[in-house]
């Protein structure tokens, strides 16, 4: 099962965040704006979730009948979506370090199980997807990929606002 927005996605990712340093990756550019280390750590929270719900989907979940979404819809800002409560970020600081580390682990994670498992298993299940609605597991992978897309975007604009 191919990875490559994905790979692409992290790659483009690790670009814009190296180089920051700890206090800057904690800061928040407002009070009600997430800081760079929030939008890391809620990318590691989403593909962890997302790649436990896929292997639970695929040992458990039922037959479902999907057509193909607009997931490379999921880059575009101008549209507000509130993150699921799993995957809310925490306010304690955290180093990029770290951050690297569990973004790691939850890339090779998503990355196995893409690659060990049937493409028609991932094909023929799925789950419910907040604004998509029913997604085939086979779409779940890449739309890790075009959600980090979307917050590489949001990462340059807090950059922008901290003078980075």
């Amino acid at each position: 099962m191919g990875l490559e927005i994905n790979n692409q996605a992290r790659e483009e990712l690790l670009i814009e965040v190296n180089g920051i340093s700890d206090e800057n990756l904690n800061r928040k550019p407002s009070e009600n704006r997430w800081s760079i280390k929030q939008v890391l750590e809620h990318l590691y929270l989403m593909e962890g979730a997302i790649t436990k719900n896929i292997g639970s989907q695929l040992a458990h979940g039922e037959f479902v009948d999907t057509a193909d979404k607009p997931i490379e819809l999921s880059v575009d800002r101008s549209r507000k979506v509130d993150a699921p409560g799993f995957s809310q970020p925490s306010e304690s600081f955290v180093t990029l370090a770290e951050l690297k580390q569990k973004l790691e682990a939850t890339h090779s994670g998503l990355s196995e199980l893409a690659d060990t498992s049937d493409e028609k298993l991932l094909a023929e299940r799925g789950f419910e997807h907040s604004v998509f609605g029913q997604m085939s597991l086979k779409q779940w992978i890449p739309f890790v990929g075009y959600h980090e897309k979307r917050h590489t975007e949001q990462i340059k604009e807090v950059k922008e606002d901290l003078g980075l």
